[in-house]
């Protein structure tokens, strides 16, 4: 069995306290069940979080500074097969060593799909 997918999102929105990211669901992210595989789910929430704390900078792979996930506790409450996800990340605490990351995904009508909070530190 051979499955390709293509992942890719926007940020519609980003201020110093709020990210807000829109990804498409496309038949390549679905699982065997139909519904969206919760690695892309998690993917997209991380994405928009990293987004957030990088505050509009930009980073070459390999360079320092990036801020890396260290730890990530996900509620995945509901799925779909079609549409668009949305993603809001916003601080639970923002610091110069370790920032906390609360992203909520919703989909259709506003419903939760994903409830997650990360903790991130700068890369070496």
């Amino acid at each position: 069995m051979e499955v390709r997918g293509e992942l890719e999102f926007t940020i519609i929105e980003q201020t110093s306290d709020q990210v807000i990211g829109v990804m498409p669901i496309r038949p390549g992210m679905l699982n065997p069940y139909g519904i969206v595989n919760a690695g892309a789910i998690l993917w997209f929430a991380d994405v928009c979080a990293s987004v957030l704390i990088m505050g509009g900078k930009t980073f070459e792979p390999g360079t320092a500074g990036f801020p890396l996930a260290i730890s990530l506790n996900a509620a995945l409450v509901g799925n779909q097969k079609e549409g668009v996800f949305k993603a809001t990340s916003r601080f639970v605490k923002r610091g110069r060593q370790l920032s906390v990351i609360r992203t909520t995904v919703t989909g259709a009508n506003d419903r939760v799909i994903a409830d997650l909070t990360t903790s991130h530190v700068a890369s070496a």
